[in-house]
């Protein structure tokens, strides 16, 4: 954490949510459909940084800046950033002024299934909370959390959890080793609504978790055993994703391919760290057009 004792700016880091299977197991008489996935968090994403400030004040920059509107850089309670919208929402309920300047710093692909806006809403609510002295027990985040968005409940403690309901159920699952990983976009925004509205396969009943996983070897094989029910529908709007895991599944040392959340990145699970890079590097030589990052999953960092 970046303390300055003058203006004290506070650094958070917000991870990328990587679902490592998604089952769709039914949909409720609001449309909203029910989800069985295990999701963890990458130590790849977007930093957003806070200061005291006069009034409330909320700026974009990094690589993928330019891909926001007029309506998402709007400072107002009736911003459309998700970032913005949760910033006046925990003002209201903790009845504080939202005197502070927002940097987000958007190094995540937008519409990319990697949970960018809700990991920055939730990194901005971490940040609060704390610059606030604000208990991360208090009673009114869960309901504020799901008012947000389904994800914004997972991405809030950025632990490994299983997630059921509509994203507001979490449960413990064992220790994920930590593994490096590969993260592919080809550069295609995937609506995550239109890939709900063209999902028409069957529900999956939920999966049962072992008590541990020994490693590599004997998490990969669990992941083999489940898949992501999105990618048919996702392939349609987006075209380009059963390249993307082509790409990931040539690559030497590559142990599982799959496309993350409702798309279109997709990941690919590696036990050597270099053969990680390596993959990155030849994704990128072949496809420059493509956005190709290497990591660790399961080490995740606030600050």
């Amino acid at each position: 954490m970046n303390h300055n004792t003058q203006t004290r700016t506070l650094t958070i880091f917000a991870p990328a949510k990587v679902n490592l299977y998604l089952h769709v197991t039914g949909r409720l008489d609001n449309g909203y459909h029910t989800l069985d996935s295990l999701i963890s968090f990458a130590d790849i994403g977007d930093v957003v940084e806070i200061e005291p400030s006069q009034d409330f004040q909320f700026e974009i920059d990094g690589p993928f800046a330019s891909q926001f509107g007029p309506k998402e850089r709007d400072s107002s309670p009736h911003s459309s950033n998700l970032v913005v919208r949760a910033a006046w929402a925990l003002a209201q309920v903790a009845q504080k002024a939202p005197n502070v300047r927002a940097r987000l710093t958007k190094n995540l692909p937008l519409g990319a299934g990697l949970g960018g806006g809700s990991g920055d809403a939730a990194a901005l609510i971490w940040g609060l909370m704390d610059l606030w002295g604000i208990s991360r027990q208090a009673h009114y985040l869960p309901g504020l959390m799901a008012r947000l968005g389904a994800d914004v409940p997972v991405c809030l403690p950025c632990r490994s959890a299983r997630v059921r309901g509509i994203g507001d159920v979490l449960d413990p699952v064992p220790d994920i080793p930590e593994i490096p990983i590969v993260l592919v976009h080809p550069g295609k925004f995937c609506p995550t609504p239109d890939v709900f509205t063209l999902f028409a396969g069957t529900f999956k009943e939920p999966q049962s978790f072992p008590p541990a996983f020994a490693g590599f070897d004997d998490f990969t094989a669990f992941l083999e055993q489940r898949a992501n029910d999105l990618l048919s529908p996702a392939c349609e709007i987006v075209p380009e994703i059963p390249n993307v895991l082509h790409a990931l599944e040539a690559q030497s040392g590559c142990a599982l391919a799959r496309m993350s959340g409702s798309g279109s990145a997709c990941f690919g699970l590696f036990e050597d760290e270099g053969d990680a890079h390596k993959a990155v590097q030849a994704i990128t030589e072949e496809n420059p057009d493509w956005w190709a990052k290497a990591g660790w999953l399961a080490r995740p960092h606030r600050y």
